[in-house]
């Protein structure tokens, strides 16, 4: 439990740094992404799940 809190805290960390570091340039990004059509959402949020998880598999495995 205590490395999954962290690991959730680290991703919270790097969520937040583009809205800290660039607030205007993410809120075009923000109006952006809302006039995308819902299935290239979906394909972009399943191609980003899919790398985190061979991002994992790498880290545990090959590391």
């Amino acid at each position: 439990m205590k490395f999954f809190l962290c690991v959730i805290g680290m991703v919270m960390i790097v969520e937040g740094l583009p809205y800290f570091a660039f607030p205007e340039k993410m809120k075009e990004i923000v109006f952006t992404v809302t006039q995308l059509p819902e299935n290239a959402l979906r394909r972009f949020g399943a191609f980003l799940m899919l790398l985190g998880l061979g991002v994992v598999y790498f880290g545990k495995s090959v590391l």
